[in-house]
């Protein structure tokens, strides 16, 4: 989509600290991070969220790539959190699939307000 932040990222236009990429995914930091580690996965190709009849394999390949981000951020055996928002109610604030790898510190209970 020509106007997705994400998308942009993906195709190089915007730049981003990339972490991890290969043909399907990319993987980069979070410019607004809640943890010492927080990177995001996003599929190259564009599906709104989670539940936007995303294929099996693009799924695999983006979960395929948490391990790899957490072996490469430090966290594969201290632990770490994978987090995927869907919708409003979800709090997705962009809407292209993408999962939160979060690690490097004792997960909160709650990470921020609930309004």
């Amino acid at each position: 989509m020509s106007d997705c932040l994400f998308c942009k990222i993906a195709a190089h236009e915007i730049p981003a600290t990339v972490v991890y990429e290969d043909d399907d995914v990319i993987a980069f930091e979070d410019v607004n991070p809640q943890l010492p580690v927080h990177t995001l996965i996003i599929p190259k190709a564009h599906y709104d969220h989670i539940g936007d009849d995303v294929p099996a394999e693009v799924l695999g390949k983006v979960f395929g790539a948490v391990g790899i981000v957490a072996k490469l951020k430090g966290v594969e055996d201290t632990g770490y959190r994978v987090i995927t928002n869907t919708g409003e109610d979800g709090r997705q604030t962009v809407h292209h699939l993408h999962v939160h790898v979060l690690g490097g510190a004792l997960m909160p209970i709650r990470m921020g307000p609930a309004d």
